[in-house]
């Protein structure tokens, strides 16, 4: 799976003695080399292409963008039959789609896209302009850019998201004709392969959004009639958890308390949780589950009390939350840093932490500043504390935002209805960000077991 595979790069990279220090030292040194490398004007000189290219990979996978671009449009001008010219553009209209200026990387696709579709970086930015549009609500234009790119790649790398994200644009469009006829195709295209199962999740979750709670059943059904669901983004206990939401809301009160109490309550089964909630707010029976196990008390240690009661404290947010992010971001390691720039103990990258500075206390923040655990916990803090205003409080869409990023969150939340933890959980779109929200809210509860509020052990 995509979240297993991503969470060993991050786990072998952030953890390897001496990694972070040498992609840090590497930033300092083309920094340095770009002072000299500027005429008396302070205009950045020509140099190879592919040294540009290179100084550029640098700036970006430490997030700055704007210096990675420097670079990128020097290839683009000085060399415009270089091969690396597709790379250099793909780079440009990512970094704009980083920093959310979605119209910008739309336009820079578009040159990718127009004069180098035949090429890998051609590919890759066929796909992200479709996401682009998606992130600026213009749902049609996304779906013709992704029935473009099924139409163009049938073996494209992409080509199984390609189909999905058509489901969900289309829906999203309010066009549930062609959402479904996208949803059956993918069945038959893709049949007995993980994407089959994806293509019946996201009819499940048309039917509920629509309020179709008969037909959601239905495909709910369909969906729990799949003998495997590895490799897939949804699970049969979410598929449960799902039927019986759609029963309870069509009525039929009885079967949905059964359906909900056949999900097991364990700490490893995030919608076993979800579903007791459900039991409990309706005067039902609920399976309390067992007492954390050895390896799971001996897994969630208290690290970093005092700062992080003084900064949670300041803020009115839940300490234990932040040490369910810390655990599953960094593992407690205060020196840990991500392939993308993320850095510390509540891996912040350094264009989200400048955003919260001044509110955290630290005006003059350097990057390496966030290596520092009293600094990274509280630029973590006012981070989180934002979200939690941005998004009402819920903490799956806090963690959400935190691993897949405030728009797709609030997309998924837009996506959400009725508005229910266990739903909002089923309509996160990206497998590793799903993976990332079950996993911390699985560390927080665990916590709250173990922990009060000022994190003494009960």
């Amino acid at each position: 799976m995509k979240y297993i595979f991503l969470a060993s790069i991050f786990t072998f990279f952030a953890l390897v003695p001496g990694f972070c220090q040498k992609s840090d030292t590497a930033l300092r040194r083309v920094r340095d080399q770009d002072i000299f490398s500027r005429d008396p004007s302070g205009k950045l000189q020509t140099l190879s292409a592919e040294e540009h290219l290179s100084r550029a990979e640098t700036y970006s996978s430490n997030r700055l963008f704007p210096e990675a671009r420097e670079h990128w449009s020097k290839v683009i001008i000085s060399y415009p039959n270089d091969p690396g010219v597709p790379k250099a553009l793909f780079g440009i209209a990512r970094s704009f789609m980083w920093e959310r200026q979605y119209d910008k990387a739309v336009e820079w696709f578009d040159k990718l896209t127009t004069d180098h579709l035949g090429t890998k970086d051609g590919r890759e930015g066929l796909a992200f302009k479709g996401a682009s549009y998606v992130r600026m609500s213009k749902y049609l234009e996304a779906a013709k850019v992704y029935e473009q790119y099924v139409a163009a790649f049938p073996q494209g790398e992409k080509i199984d998201s390609a189909h999905l994200n058509l489901i969900d644009a289309y829906r999203e469009a309010g066009n549930y004709d062609e959402a479904e006829k996208w949803a059956a195709k993918t069945v038959r295209t893709f049949s007995a392969t993980p994407t089959e199962i994806n293509a019946k999740h996201a009819r499940l979750r048309m039917e509920i959004y629509r309020e179709r709670w008969p037909q959601a059943v239905a495909a709910a059904d369909d969906l729990l009639a799949e003998t495997s669901f590895r490799g897939s983004m949804a699970s049969s206990d979410e598929a449960r958890y799902l039927k019986a939401f759609a029963l309870e809301k069509a009525g039929r009160k009885q079967q949905a308390m059964d359906t909900y109490a056949a999900i097991p309550n364990s700490y490893t089964s995030y919608f076993g949780g979800v579903a007791s909630e459900r039991l409990a707010i309706n005067g039902a029976k609920f399976h309390v589950p067992a007492p954390p196990t050895a390896k799971q008390i001996a897994d969630s240690p208290v690290m970093y009390r005092a700062d992080l009661l003084r900064e949670s404290k300041k803020r009115n947010i839940d300490p234990r939350f932040l040490l369910a992010i810390m655990k599953q971001e960094s593992v407690f390691k205060a020196v840990a840093k991500s392939p993308a720039g993320a850095r510390g103990l509540l891996q912040l990258v350094y264009d989200t932490a400048i955003k919260y500075k001044d509110a955290a206390g630290y005006p003059e923040l350097q990057p390496d500043d966030l290596y520092k655990p009293p600094v990274n916990i509280a630029l973590g803090a006012e981070y989180v504390v934002a979200l939690r205003d941005q998004f009402g409080g819920l903490y799956e869409a806090i963690a959400a935002s935190y691993n897949g990023g405030e728009d797709n969150a609030a997309r998924w939340l837009n996506r959400s209805k009725p508005k229910d933890p266990g739903i909002f959980v089923s309509e996160v779109g990206f497998a590793e960000t799903k993976n990332y929200v079950i996993k911390v809210m699985t560390n927080y509860r665990i916590y709250k077991n173990l922990y009060d509020e000022n994190l003494n052990r009960r």
